[in-house]
C-alpha cells in the first residue's frame, strides 16, 4: 500500500492535471490511494483480466470519490482498446467477477478437500456443465497458485476468519513450489 500511494503521488506530480490515474489492482480499491493525489476524482480502478492480451473484460470501479466523467472516459478508453467494460458502481472487495470466481474456487477447493471429486472432474463439470472456458483448478494454474495462496492469506489477515485461510491442498502446492503453468506443475502437469 505504501509503495502504491508513493507511485500515485509521483504520478500526480508528473502527469498533466487532466490525466486519469488508474490502478489495475483487484484487491486495493482506489479510495485507499486517491488522497495521495490532488485529483481524487480522477483516480480509479481499471481492472484488466488475466491474461490481458486475451481476456476482453475490464472492470471500471467508480468509488465514492470518482467523478462520472472519469468513469465514462475510462469506459470509453476500454472500448477503444477492444475490451468489454463493465461499470461497478460501488467499491466492494474483489469487485464483480472475482467475487463470483472466488466463490466457485472456494467450493471447488472444499469439494477437493472433502474427497468429493478430483480437480480434473471438478474442472470438467464447470466446463461441460456450466459452459466455463476452464475450470477453477485450470484457472488457478493459469494465474498462479501462489496468487491464490497470497490472496487467501491477506483475506484471513483482514478478517481473522479461519475459513478464509488457504486450504491444505493450496498450502501443499505453495510449499512444494508447484505454482501452476509458470513452474510446469500445479493441479496439472505442463
Amino acid at each position: 500500500m505504501d509503495i502504491k500511494r508513493r507511485v500515485f503521488a509521483d504520478l500526480d506530480r508528473l502527469t498533466p492535471s487532466h490525466a486519469i490515474l488508474a490502478t489495475n489492482s483487484s484487491t486495493i480499491v482506489s479510495s485507499r490511494i486517491a488522497d495521495a493525489t490532488k485529483r481524487p476524482d480522477k483516480v480509479l480502478n481499471m481492472h484488466f483480466f488475466n491474461p490481458a492480451l486475451v481476456m476482453k473484460l475490464v472492470e471500471v470501479v467508480k468509488g465514492p470519490h470518482v467523478s462520472d466523467e472519469s468513469a465514462q472516459i475510462t469506459m470509453d478508453v476500454s472500448t477503444k482498446l477492444g475490451k468489454i467494460p463493465v461499470l461497478i458502481k460501488k467499491e466492494v472487495e474483489g469487485f464483480l467477477l472475482n467475487r463470483i470466481l472466488i466463490t466457485i474456487q472456494n467450493e471447488a477447493l472444499w469439494m477437493l478437500e472433502m474427497g468429493v471429486a478430483s480437480p480434473e472432474d471438478i474442472d470438467k463439470a464447470c466446463v461441460y456443465g456450466a459452459g466455463h472456458p476452464m475450470g477453477p483448478f485450470r484457472l488457478m494454474d493459469l494465474t498462479g497458485i501462489d496468487l491464490t495462496y497470497t490472496v487467501l492469506k491477506e483475506k484471513f489477515k483482514e478478517s481473522g476468519n479461519p475459513a478464509d485461510l488457504p486450504t491444505p491442498s493450496v498450502v501443499e502446492k505453495y510449499v512444494q513450489g508447484s505454482l501452476g503453468q509458470k513452474t510446469g506443475k500445479g493441479w496439472y502437469d505442463y
